[in-house]
């Protein structure tokens, strides 16, 4: 298994219109085995952070069960604009990809796929919060949809109703901060952190966030 730290505006697989992706770069991280990992999840291009990879077919095989039976701790950072009417909770809330004559977006909808989100405020000040999330399904777009139905889109995410910042606009601000992997039954589980990465880090300075003191 290898945990890489995702830079935030680059996808994980070559889209249609071409450009840098990320799994060009996975043949220079063989490190001495005959192929290059391979995904064993995946985040969203503009999601920076934790993101698992596979060093072979038996890994990625065992890593795709843990992942399938939730058995794997991820845990988000997103600063969003508005603050929950309650300090911590749990959005249970289904979810249906809807196509549009212009793209597509993911909808609330009860006859949809379960989506279950846990969160948690770190901090609110100035009409933003800053939130700690656990999501314990593995839906697309899945904090980005519970946070607006929060009524707290995240900043950077005009998809779903979130502000887009100055006039260069602001990058999704969504972190796969840290996660936890139980790859040997007898041992504690693997636990990786990823740094914050630059864009968020006036967001979240603004909220109280101290790099020595949350390193």
């Amino acid at each position: 298994m290898l945990v890489i730290d995702k830079p935030a505006g680059l996808p994980v697989h070559a889209g249609p219109g071409g450009g840098p992706h990320l799994e060009h770069w996975f043949p220079l991280l063989r490190f001495g085995l005959p192929r290059p990992p391979a995904l064993a999840h995946r985040l969203d291009r503009d999601t920076s952070g934790c993101l698992v990879l596979g060093r072979h077919p038996k890994a990625l095989r065992r890593l795709g069960a843990l992942f399938a039976a939730g058995n794997i701790d991820k845990t988000y950072w997103a600063v969003v604009a508005g603050v929950p009417a309650e300090p911590q909770g749990t959005v249970d809330a289904p979810l249906r990809k809807q196509t549009r004559r212009v793209g597509w977006r993911m909808e609330l909808d009860p006859d949809g796929q379960r989506a279950v989100t846990e969160y948690r405020v770190l901090a609110a000040a100035g009409g933003r919060a800053w939130l700690e999330l656990h999501p314990r399904t593995g839906r697309t777009h899945q904090i980005r949809v519970h946070c607006a139905a929060l009524g707290c889109p995240l900043l950077g995410d005009p998809t779903y109703g979130g502000p887009v910042g100055g006039p260069g606009g602001a990058p999704l601000h969504l972190h796969a901060r840290a996660i936890a992997v139980p790859l040997y039954p007898a041992q504690p589980p693997v636990r990786v952190t990823a740094p914050v990465p630059p864009h968020m880090l006036a967001a979240l300075a603004a909220l109280g966030y101290e790099p020595a003191a949350a390193a």
